[in-house]
């Protein structure tokens, strides 16, 4: 009878409309009060007397009908365990529709896919990992630039150009002015072109310099943040007014200026959250393992080392209520690896925070899927800026 109601899904129930179909067709309940049936499945709803009613008339109407009483019983069992995962069918078949198109779309189009995610405020992870997924992809992830970014991410065949609304402290208001301007007068030639047309202050333009957004003008950001000085404190006084001859800045001859990509990369984790090379690059000492996840394969059942970034952790706990950890890392060349952190080693050796980790671990599989049981966990430390 039930396979007869439910033959779409082989007689088992699946979306909401199931549930008011049983109570309606099989306990004989009211439209009206199977769709209570429905909605009365979340908690909020037990506690209210209507559902003890329509709970009760169920049985007194299956009984009524001759169901033997294990039916009745097994039949609402199977109506509460699966209300807590149950959806309307309506629900289900525009999320069927959705994930296809997003499924073709990461397939066929994967960085106008993860430049989209980004847009769109990223998702479960932080947004270096869509920012990594699309470099394993083939992009070439590169800085904001004021003559091509916007507040948004930009994508310009392989180029991902980060957004200006991602640099720290960049007030929302700067970057409408630049966007602005640029549309209304074209790119920007130059630091002292920059700062005639946009009134902003020295402090905002120096995160700028910092964030590599004028690297088009061929300069280092050291020769910039030095440049910026002559240019703006006197134009800042009558920011706005427009002038018969264009004065052109005092020149300086500078001496030679250090640049270091250490200094780069640590300019991009304040400004941006993240590095935009590998952060294996900052460790102090180096990597004295070159195992990588595909080498696992060949490590089954046996005790490793392999150095990870973390990407996130997911916390729970077991039967008895201990603590417990999976992690998802990724590995030296940038693919995934996953860790199980039972009790002992949880407890002994416990996250601590981002950056990279040496884990010590066995290799297990599970339907073909490689995992490492940790029984050691080291976070490796990064250079120090100063020196």
């Amino acid at each position: 009878e039930l396979y007869e109601l439910l033959h779409e899904t082989y007689g088992v129930m699946v979306y909401q409309e199931d549930v008011i179909r049983v109570g309606h067709f099989f306990a004989g309940l009211t439209l009206a009060e199977a769709d209570y049936l429905r909605r009365g499945m979340s908690w909020k709803f037990k506690k209210r007397n209507e559902f003890d009613k329509v709970r009760e008339n169920f049985f007194k109407n299956c009984e009524a009908k001759g169901y033997n009483s294990k039916t009745i019983f097994d039949i609402w069992t199977q109506i509460e365990s699966f209300a807590n995962y149950a959806f309307s069918k309506g629900h289900s078949a525009s999320y069927a529709v959705e994930s296809f198109q997003a499924l073709f779309l990461k397939a066929y189009f994967p960085l106008e896919y993860m430049v989209a995610t980004l847009n769109n405020g990223g998702g479960f992870y932080r947004a270096e990992f869509y920012v990594h997924e699309a470099r394993l992809h083939g992009a070439t992830i590169v800085a904001p630039c004021i003559n091509v970014s916007s507040n948004e991410y930009v994508i310009d065949g392989k180029i991902i150009y980060l957004s200006l609304s991602l640099i720290a402290e960049i007030e929302h208001h700067t970057v409408t002015l630049i966007i602005q301007e640029r549309n209304a007068n074209g790119f920007y030639i130059n630091l002292y072109d920059f700062t005639k047309r946009v009134p902003i202050s020295l402090e905002q333009i120096r995160i700028l310099i910092r964030a590599d957004a004028f690297r088009f003008t061929g300069k280092t950001k050291k020769e910039l943040l030095w440049e910026v000085h002559s240019i703006v404190n006197p134009i800042k006084k009558i920011s706005g007014t427009k002038h018969l001859f264009d004065e052109a800045p005092k020149t300086y001859e500078l001496p030679a200026l250090h640049n270091s990509n250490i200094d780069d990369m640590f300019d991009e984790i304040e400004l941006f959250g993240y590095a935009l090379n590998t952060p294996f690059s900052l460790l102090k000492e180096p990597i004295k393992s070159t195992l990588m996840s595909k080498d696992l394969m060949h490590f089954e059942n046996k005790l490793i080392e392999i150095v990870g970034y973390l990407v996130t952790t997911k916390p729970t706990r077991t039967s008895s209520g201990q603590r417990m950890y999976f992690g998802t890392f990724i590995d030296q060349e940038g693919m995934w690896l996953d860790t199980v952190h039972f009790p002992p080693s949880a407890s002994a050796f416990p996250f601590r925070g981002k950056g990279c980790y040496k884990i010590v671990g066995k290799v297990t599989t599970e339907f073909s899927f490689r995992t490492i049981e940790v029984s050691e966990l080291h976070r490796l430390a990064f250079v120090d800026r100063e020196v």
